[in-house]
């Protein structure tokens, strides 16, 4: 069909004419019609003026208007000011990205933690710790407490059949167990950088910062309990160490969000159960 088209057209035609006319025809009876002859050169003059026109009001008004970036957001231009906030922007992104991935992996430790809380992990690494003791030319490997209970009791720790606590902290108790308000342990007072010890022997589940309880560490014993130590300003064990009791564990502190000022919280499970500590410590 175009080629059809294209045979109707005479070129040799198209070439003579050397202008344009317009016919202006009134509407009215009677009147007179009127028209405009235009020679070719002048017509395409005024074309490529209306063009170059155009183009000059379209460039402005896309370079002073929002409309460049409506119709080619890809070619919108950004101040200096614009580009350093979007780089800011994604270096924050990327370091709140790492963060929970962070909070993540802490958060899965903590449920290592609690699963572990069996009496079969104690009883299948008790082994690893009396052969440890006993590689020791000192047998209390080092526990000032344990030698101090020998002393009074002429028995040690490894020869004690049943599991017992010790305050982990000297310091005194501002706030004692109250599971109906959440408060799942007590809180033992003392200066920022006081030695934590270790309230009984055990296997070390976790260890490592939260964002809610600051520095925290999580003890394993026999018989299915659980201390739970929070809020330290620095560990002194890492996770799968092998501790006894009244060994220095960690310092006390403030850390946390959900601290109120220097202390211990302490807690202790049995069974996957809160207890109130002051029920089993020895010392208290």
């Amino acid at each position: 069909m175009f080629k059809d088209l294209l045979k109707k057209i005479d070129i040799k035609r198209l070439k003579k004419i050397k202008g344009f006319s317009i016919v202006i025809i009134p509407s009215g009876a009677g009147a007179e019609t009127k028209s405009k002859h235009f020679s070719s050169g002048k017509v395409y003059g005024l074309l490529a003026v209306y063009t170059f026109v155009m183009l000059v009001l379209g460039s402005i008004l896309f370079s002073a208007t929002p409309l460049e970036g409506i119709f080619f957001p890809h070619r919108s231009n950004l101040s200096v000011s614009d580009k350093r906030m979007i780089d800011e922007l994604s270096r924050r992104l990327i370091f709140l990205t790492k963060e929970l991935e962070s909070l993540k992996t802490t958060n899965q430790q903590l449920k290592d933690a609690i699963m572990l809380g069996d009496s079969s992990l104690i009883d299948s690494l008790s082994g690893k710790l009396d052969t440890k003791n006993n590689q020791q030319n000192n047998p209390f490997g080092g526990n000032i407490l344990a030698v101090i209970k020998y002393l009074f009791y002429g028995n040690t720790p490894k020869d004690s059949e049943s599991i017992y606590f010790s305050m982990p902290l000297n310091g005194f108790i501002s706030r004692g167990f109250n599971p109906e308000n959440g408060h799942m342990g007590i809180d033992i007072v003392a200066r920022t950088g006081s030695p934590v010890y270790a309230a009984a022997s055990g296997y070390v589940a976790f260890a490592d910062y939260t964002v809610r309880d600051g520095y925290m560490m999580i003890i394993v014993h026999s018989e299915g309990y659980i201390s739970v130590y929070k809020h330290c300003s620095a560990l002194l064990k890492k996770a799968r160490d092998m501790v006894v009791e009244g060994e220095m564990i960690a310092l006390s502190g403030n850390t946390g969000e959900i601290t109120t000022g220097p202390h211990l919280h302490f807690e202790v499970w049995k069974d996957g159960k809160p207890i109130d500590p002051k029920t089993v410590l020895i010392n208290y």
